[in-house]
């Protein structure tokens, strides 16, 4: 029975050395990029250069801990069977600051020896201003035993980057793994080409705050695979944050934390009070993003949904364009203010994604019975 345990324990794939790398924005992406990885053995750093230049810059990790957030969880194997994962790691980060702004770089994590752990990744910093490109994407629920919903998610990617060559980072809309207590899915994930070529980032979805059966759910799963910004209120360090992208101010969200009234509330004042200092600092951001992971309607038949919940504040605080996923049809409207379109020069553009796993769009009633002054085009995915 102990072989048994110990085996179940340890059924998931054998660890590397070093996994889980990601390229996440610092509080500004024109000069500031952070580097996370999970490394299980001593001594790990990171190399980075410019494009075009001959120096090596080394960085040891500013920040590393060990991470036990995603040992001993239920969880299944590519093969689909049944698996405890048994994971422990260091978590480390490297915060890249006083960056050139506009500017490729490449970077290499290495051990104490100066041996490549794994293959070289690269970034673009933001411009100061001016403008940029991104891809949007979401809820592909990354799951091994369902390899098609990464490989559909990747394949949207290229897709985007066939339409616009020139993109220079990726922001996703949460639910990027199906269990987010999974280590073994955000590996998974990491590791494709894609992650090692551009700075990705995004905010927490239901699906990354949970384990299989919901025996566990925490906002450290999506913490814990990345290093954003740790700008966010108390007890959302690291999962809410703020950060500039060139003129943009990019806030993020976390819904799983914003149930109870309270929550809300403590949510709301701290959206209110980072938009507020930064468009009253010397340098303020021209445009101000929110995103999170809820939908703002109901886009199988527009009903509201987290529209009501922020339109007031929104309204308030003049942000230009909000962001979700979850409902898995894309849903956009023209801009917004005080619950009635206006001809462009003030209010919010609310705009929620589809599906991109090929696997999880939903139908919708074509003649949409809420709403219909003020959602403009749906489609779901597939269409």
């Amino acid at each position: 029975m102990v072989f048994i345990a110990c085996a179940m324990s340890l059924a998931c794939a054998a660890l590397d050395d070093v996994e889980g790398v990601i390229t996440n924005p610092g509080e500004d992406a024109s000069t500031q990029i952070n580097i996370s990885w999970a490394a299980h053995v001593p001594g790990t750093h990171v190399e980075y250069t410019a494009k075009g230049s001959e120096t090596w810059h080394s960085v040891k990790p500013t920040y590393h801990r060990l991470c036990t957030t995603y040992d001993s969880i239920r969880s299944k194997s590519p093969r689909n069977e049944d698996i405890k994962e048994g994971v422990m790691f260091i978590k480390c980060a490297a915060e890249l600051k006083g960056l050139t702004p506009a500017t490729e770089y490449s970077y290499r994590v290495l051990d104490a020896t100066g041996k490549e752990m794994v293959p070289m990744h690269t970034f673009k910093t933001a411009p100061v201003a001016g403008e940029w490109s991104c891809c949007v994407i979401g809820d592909f629920h990354v799951y091994p035993p369902a390899p098609g919903r990464l490989k559909a998610a990747m394949a949207m990617v290229e897709t985007v980057e066939k339409y616009d060559p020139g993109i220079d980072w990726v922001l996703h809309l949460g639910d990027v793994c199906a269990w987010g207590g999974s280590w073994s899915f955000w590996v998974d994930l990491y590791k494709q080409p894609y992650f090692s070529k551009y700075m990705w980032t995004g905010v927490n979805g239901n699906h990354d705050n949970m384990t299989r059966g919901y025996d566990q759910t925490t906002n450290k799963f999506f913490r814990d695979a990345n290093y954003v910004p740790r700008n966010g209120y108390e007890g959302q360090e690291g999962v809410c944050y703020h950060f500039r992208y060139g003129d943009v101010m990019f806030v993020m969200l976390n819904n799983e934390d914003m149930r109870k009234d309270e929550e809300f509330s403590a949510a709301a004042e701290w959206v209110r009070k980072v938009v507020t200092e930064a468009r009253q600092s010397s340098n303020p951001p021209r445009y101000v993003v929110v995103c999170e992971h809820y939908q703002w309607f109901y886009a199988t038949n527009g009903k509201t949904s987290q529209y009501g919940r922020w339109r007031p504040i929104f309204d308030e605080l003049d942000v230009d364009l909000a962001l979700s996923g979850n409902n898995h049809i894309y849903a956009r409207t023209n801009c917004l203010y005080d619950g009635k379109e206006t001809d462009g020069s003030k209010g919010t553009v609310y705009l929620q994604i589809p599906s991109s796993d090929n696997e999880r769009g939903q139908g919708m009633d074509e003649t949409m019975v809420a709403n219909q002054d003020l959602i403009k085009y749906r489609f779901t995915e597939g269409d």
